[in-house]
């Protein structure tokens, strides 16, 4: 693939943009992609790696930014792993957590990381195969409900909460009569 800038270099930085559920591509040369100053090539030209598409992910300031310390601020506590003893600049540098435990740890770094991989969203969803997809849809709407429910019980909107409730009762009924079918 051919560089979609130049017109003369092959392509090899490949780039996919989802906004308002439209996809975007964008096939760039090294060099074109350094020219835009695209965030994944980091470092004045150095190669790409997947560490610095990490850094350049989780680091929520632009890349490009010189950062200063204030020689008067106290020095910051850094977060450590209690069972890898791994910190999350170590994290960013080696790009790939230490155990387990680590994501735990570090759980409200990742969460905006998430959100800004997933077009605001933090489950996954994945693809449902079509033999079992309707089951579990309906479950899926039910624990939203469910959850919709706890809100407005929480607000006391007691009418809704009803409707709400109403809602749930149909969905596990037709739950119920689905897997009866499929037995």
């Amino acid at each position: 693939m051919i560089c979609q800038e130049c017109n003369e270099r092959p392509a090899t930085l490949h780039f996919t943009n989802f906004s308002n559920g439209e996809k975007t591509e964008l096939h760039l040369c090294e060099r074109c992609a350094q020219e835009q100053g695209e965030m994944f090539l980091m470092n004045q030209g150095a190669g790409f790696s997947i560490n610095h598409f990490l850094q350049g992910l989780l680091n929520m300031d632009s890349p490009f930014q010189a950062k200063t310390k204030d020689p008067f601020q106290q020095q910051e506590e850094v977060l450590q792993c209690e069972n890898c003893s791994m910190t999350f600049p170590q994290f960013l540098k080696v790009g790939r957590f230490g155990c387990s435990h680590c994501y735990d740890t570090f759980r409200e770094y990742l969460i905006p990381v998430t959100r800004r991989l997933h077009s605001g969203n933090t489950t996954h969803h994945g693809k449902i195969p079509k033999r079992v997809g309707g089951t579990i849809q309906l479950q899926r709407n039910i624990a939203t409900l469910k959850h919709t429910l706890s809100d407005l019980i929480a607000k006391e909107e007691f009418e809704k909460a009803v409707d709400v409730r109403d809602e749930i009762r149909a969905l596990e009924k037709q739950l119920a009569e689905e897997r009866r079918g499929g037995e």
